[in-house]
């Protein structure tokens, strides 16, 4: 995503990858703060007076530091919009320690003082409009006829009631939907987010996910449906474990009647749907169909096997369900035969080099670069996000491309496939977007094979990265949302 413009909801994910490789957060806002106060001094006169009005959160942290290196040589005053009991977090309450002595209630703030303005109210982590004391302070502003310059984004944008800023000093790149007539002159400042922190799959992936609800009841946290099995009874048996160690509440397995009995056995916690028969058909469809409804996402092909009429149900069904799903293994094969059945469903396709090539009739190569082109095309002509795996996947919905780094060679090893797919549906049925969840559950499964690997080695089975996915979405998915 290098170069683009990124949705806001990407600022959070780099801000963590970023610590992740090191870079602290007290850095970055060390950065921005004094890249805000370099373009303010730049483009006023020695004498310029500046008020910087700094809402609770990092925003306003970035407006104290900008303050302290602004102090140093213009007159200027810090205006609070609350108590400052009320600022969030450690570090912003540490740089607003280092200017208290100019810090002042906005309601004192006579705008006739000052000669710029800089709004550091709110940031992009604002849903809806903004309310009283932002709502009132935002309409002074506006109207204080003064020169504005905004830190990172307007306050109040993207709501109709936003500061209309001269300037915006926004951070690492420009976000989705910023224009000159919202934001005004931008200017981006590099504060310092590794190249590596938005061209690779991190724990900041797991901000994607939607928080659980404090009084949620069963069913709350995501229902998956596992369509699989058949002539193979241990790969939907995986992919619905991983789906319940990825932290939904109910899993379906759907499979042919010589899979349910050995799927029952593997773990009493998935509910079996017995289909009769050896394989799936299309007599199964209006059943599948109806499950699926229930379902917030589905997870079809492990172990389905390539006959004919798997084929042909495969196809049918994926052209008529409206539930998000992940396509893996033999269901990718039955897709390539009729493209035009996936294209713009809510789908992650899965498929390493050899079903990557039944799915666009295209081999890949090698080359990382060669990789990144080839998916990124096939994602875009589908309209779905795919994941083509391989020693370091790559993961695109055909607009923003993320590479995945995590997991290991041992890998190989039968059902680690089956294990991702239950992932990535288990994350999509907790309410992430299909590329949000092909992310998340990529580096997931990936950072559980790692830690098998510490302990089996080669031996490691697709069963042991399974007993890790816990482990994993403790380590990151609880702290992402703090």
């Amino acid at each position: 995503m290098v170069g683009k413009a990124i949705p806001v909801e990407e600022v959070r994910v780099l801000d963590i990858n970023a610590e992740h490789l090191g870079v602290r957060t007290i850095g970055l806002m060390e950065r921005a703060g004094a890249a805000v106060a370099a373009f303010v001094s730049e483009n006023n006169p020695p004498d310029a007076r500046i008020a910087v009005v700094c809402g609770k959160g990092n925003n306003g942290g970035d407006g104290f530091v900008a303050a302290r290196y602004l102090a140093r040589r213009l007159k200027v005053c810090v205006f609070l919009v609350e108590h400052p009991d009320s600022i969030q977090s450690d570090l912003s309450r540490t740089n607003l320690d280092l200017v208290r002595d100019i810090v002042k209630p906005a309601e004192a703030m006579d705008a006739k003082q000052f000669d710029v303005i800089v709004d550091a109210m709110l940031g992009v982590g604002l849903t809806g409009r903004p309310r009283e004391p932002y709502a009132s302070m935002i309409k002074a502003i506006n109207s204080s006829r003064r020169q504005v310059v905004s830190v990172d984004v307007p306050s109040g944008w993207p709501s109709d009631l936003q500061v209309r800023p001269h300037s915006t000093v926004t951070f690492h790149a420009p976000k989705v939907g910023m224009t000159k007539k919202n934001s005004g002159r931008m200017v981006v400042a590099d504060i310092g987010i590794p190249k590596d922190a938005e061209t690779y799959c991190g724990p900041g992936e797991f901000s994607l996910v939607p928080p659980r609800k404090k009084d949620a009841h069963k069913g709350d946290a995501g229902r998956v449906l596992v369509i699989g099995g058949g002539p193979y009874t241990g790969a939907p048996a995986f992919a619905g474990m991983a789906a319940m160690r990825s932290g939904v509440d109910l899993t379906f397995v759907a499979t042919p009647e010589p899979s349910a009995l050995p799927v029952s056995i593997y773990s009493p916690n998935m509910i079996v749907h017995p289909l009769p028969g050896e394989v799936v058909t299309e007599k199964h469809l209006d059943a599948l169909l109806a499950w699926a409804k229930e379902a917030d996402a589905v997870a079809i092909g492990p172990g389905l096997g390539s006959a004919k009429e798997t084929v042909s149900a495969v196809q049918r069904f994926v052209q008529r369900c409206d539930t998000p799903m992940v396509v893996d293994a033999d269901a990718i094969g039955a897709c390539g035969q009729r493209p035009q059945v996936l294209r713009r469903k809510r789908a992650v396709v899965t498929p390493h080099a050899g079903e990557f090539k039944k799915l666009t009739g295209k081999a890949v190569t090698n080359d990382p670069a060669e990789r990144i082109v080839a998916v990124e095309e096939a994602a875009a002509g589908l309209g779905v996000t795919i994941v083509l795996k391989g020693p370091v996947d790559v993961i695109s919905d055909g607009e923003y491309t993320k590479l995945n780094r995590t997991g290991n060679s041992a890998m190989t090893v039968g059902g680690t496939g089956d294990v991702l797919t239950g992932v990535i549906a288990g994350i999509m049925a907790q309410g992430a977007t299909p590329f949000a969840a092909a992310r998340v559950g990529t580096f997931a499964a990936g950072v559980a094979g790692d830690l098998a690997f510490e302990e089996k080695s080669f031996g490691l089975l697709a069963t042991d990265v399974i007993d890790k996915v816990p482990f994993v979405i403790r380590r990151y998915l609880l702290a992402s949302q703090l």
